[in-house]
């Protein structure tokens, strides 16, 4: 938590209101300014379930890692504190979990709750406390569809516009469900942005036998005042840089050639091509320099080699040209 006393109090509404009751809710105050440890206390005096610490500012992956250590479940659910989640979270995803005996879950956010809310902020409106109709659907487990897999890099992809209905897309930690075990071993990188791209090639790489379930239960809302919104475009393609040599390093030692091939595809070089998108809005000269002694690092690394897609490929002469220029 971190100055988001407006959406807060939805937030912990809807853990406190899960169908599932025997959870332990970690509520790691990461030096709120404003009344968002207050409000976090107060749960926690009606509630013995939620935990309420409070520390000096270490940003988001610092936050996450705290409060991992203090888990005491069997398993760990990660859940920004401007959003919120389906009152069946738990319960799904916990008996997803010992059904299949699984190390992970993976699940979806409501992606039409989310382009209501932002037509509504465009239009001037206050979500803070808007629930959207699918937060009182009722779920029979026994009908939500779902794959079983010891190979989640087999369905996980960073590109946008892939389709599929057990796609897990993006690298967001908040719907991934993970054993506690595998949870405190694979920490999230600090004093970054875009840290999930790092962690997760991490968990992937790690080989969870996973359940990926095809059903919406995380409320992402819409926040232009988040960590990645306000950080600077060079701030961001640091970060994605250093994220990209430690996910090569993973891939590299635990990777087959198959699984090294999709993932350069599916992972590296979208954010390979972020970077160069992103040297084009750049007009500082020695920010440009900087990201050209990148791209070279990156390069003498063995980062940029074997594009797969044409994309890639086409990228990958444009980066040959911005270095020599």
């Amino acid at each position: 938590m971190y100055n988001v006393e407006k959406y807060l109090q939805r937030c912990l509404d809807s853990v406190q209101n899960q169908t599932f009751a025997d959870f332990q809710a970690i509520c790691v105050d990461d030096g709120s300014s404003d009344k968002s440890g207050e409000i976090a206390e107060e749960y926690a005096a009606r509630d013995k379930r939620f935990l309420v610490v409070h520390k000096k500012n270490g940003g988001q992956s610092d936050a996450r890692n705290f409060g991992t250590e203090l888990a005491k479940g069997e398993f760990v659910l990660y859940l920004d504190s401007d959003d919120f989640i389906h009152p069946q979270t738990l319960e799904i995803l916990y008996q997803s979990a010992v059904d299949n005996n699984a190390d992970m879950v993976v699940f979806k956010f409501d992606i039409n709750a989310r382009k209501q809310m932002e037509q509504m902020l465009r239009s001037g409106l206050d979500v803070s406390s808007f629930l959207p109709k699918s937060y009182n659907k009722k779920y029979d487990i026994k009908k939500i569809p779902y794959v079983v897999t010891n190979n989640v890099l087999r369905y996980a992809t960073e590109r946008g516009h892939a389709l599929g209905r057990f796609t897990v897309k993006k690298c967001y930690p908040v719907l991934k469900m993970l054993r506690r075990e595998i949870a405190c071993a694979h920490k999230f990188i600090t004093g970054i942005v875009i840290e999930d791209f790092p962690w997760w090639v991490d968990i992937m790489f790690a080989r969870p036998r996973t359940v990926i379930l095809d059903v919406p239960l995380y409320f992402y809302v819409p926040n232009v005042g988040s960590s990645l919104h306000t950080a600077k475009v060079m701030f961001i393609v640091e970060c994605i840089c250093t994220g990209l040599k430690q996910a090569y390093s993973v891939c590299s030692n635990f990777a087959t050639k198959k699984e090294a091939r999709r993932f350069n595809a599916e992972f590296l070089w979208p954010f390979i091509i972020t970077i160069k998108r992103s040297a084009g809005i750049i007009e500082n000269k020695k920010d440009i320099a900087r990201i050209k002694n990148m791209f070279i690092e990156m390069r003498d690394l063995g980062i940029l080699e074997k594009p797969v897609r044409m994309r890639a490929k086409k990228y990958k002469r444009r980066i040959e040209k911005f270095i020599s220029e």
